[in-house]
Formats: structure tokens, sequence, C-alpha cells
């Protein structure tokens, strides 16, 4: 069993019920593309997406067994940390898929699609986020054309609010997974009016 769900199974073994199980774990980043690929490598957190089941008793309990200083962070070298959704680049209907082979008793995990996984590293873009873009690519994950499906559909929804300044950024790095990973010319894409500078 990969680490990720070894980590995953040991907090179903210790989560104390709150009457509203099975709960659903939505998982994003690295830990989604490890959980339904063959993909691994080292990574510190385990990011589950706040949905409408994460309340403020279930992240408590959430972060006590397996947040930042817990026992749990220090047996599996990684930890549970809840990002908020709208800081996300992604559409506004992020594709989830059931995690299929790993019945735990207090929760359903649902992992986020590989190809949406690569388009919410746009923002950051860091070297990890490469590398996992580069692996999804190297292992023939990231069709092209739905690739550029769902960054139109993150880029609409972002360009109805401030965060709108922020997709030239995303494009470009957009241009540089076609061109340097998927060795494609650069699509030629109408960012909203909102995205655009003055």
């Amino acid at each position: 069993m990969a680490l990720i769900k070894e980590f995953l199974a040991e907090i179903d073994k210790r989560w104390k019920p709150i009457g509203a199980e099975p709960l659903t774990l939505q998982v994003i980043g690295s830990a989604a593309l490890m959980l339904q690929t063959d993909y691994d490598r080292g990574t510190k957190d385990g990011d589950v997406l706040e949905s409408k089941e994460n309340t403020e008793r279930i992240r408590e309990q959430l972060f006590a067994l397996a947040g930042k200083k817990s026992e749990l962070r220090d047996q599996f070298h990684m930890y549970i940390d809840v990002v908020l959704r709208g800081l996300l680049f992604l559409p506004v209907k992020a594709q989830f898929h059931p995690l299929p082979g790993l019945r735990l008793k207090n929760f359903r995990i649902e992992v986020l699609d590989v190809v949406d996984v690569a388009v919410s590293k746009l923002s950051r873009f860091n070297a990890s986020d490469r590398d996992d873009i580069r692996a999804m690519a190297d292992k023939g994950l990231l069709d092209h054309a739905l690739l550029l499906k769902r960054f139109k559909k993150a880029a609409e929804w972002f360009a109805c609010d401030a965060r709108a300044e922020d997709v030239p950024r995303y494009l470009k790095n957009f241009h540089a997974v076609e061109r340097d990973m998927l060795a494609l010319p650069e699509s030629e894409i109408e960012l909203p009016p909102e995205c655009l500078p003055d």
C-alpha cells in the first residue's frame, strides 16, 4: 500500500465518529496524483479541499490526528492541510473521482482529476509543481485538448473577480507546459477582457 494510503487508513482507524460518517475528503495536489496513478514522490502534506462537510469540528479532529504537530505527521512525514476552494485555480466545477481500492469506515476519499490537478498547479508553478505536471505528461495522462478546455474554464471563473489579474501569468505557465512538456505549439487563447491589463 502506498504511503499516502497508509496515512489515510491510519486517520480512519483513529477517527472518533461525530455522527455524520462517512465523511467525504476531497484530495488535491500531488497526493491526488499519487492516489490514482503509479506516480510517487516525497510530499510533506496531503491537501484536502474544503467542502460542505468540513465543519470546524471535523477540521479540529483532522488537525489533531494528522496536522502539522501530530503524531501521524512524525510517523508518516506528511500531514493534512485543508485548502480553501476559492484559492485554487480550477474551473467552478472541479472534477473529482471516487478512489477505488481503499475501504475506510469513516471516510469516502475522492481525488481531483489528473488534468484538473495540472491546471491547479499553473498558479504557483514552482519546481515541484512543474515536476508533477511533467510526470503526468510523460505518463501520457495529460490530454492536450482536455487540458486546454479545463484551463479556459478556470480562466473564465477567475475572470469574475479580483483574481482576474493573475490569469495572464497562469497563461504563460500553461504555454510552458504545452511547449516544454507536451512538445506542442502554444495555443492561441483569447482571455476574458477582465484578465487583460489596462
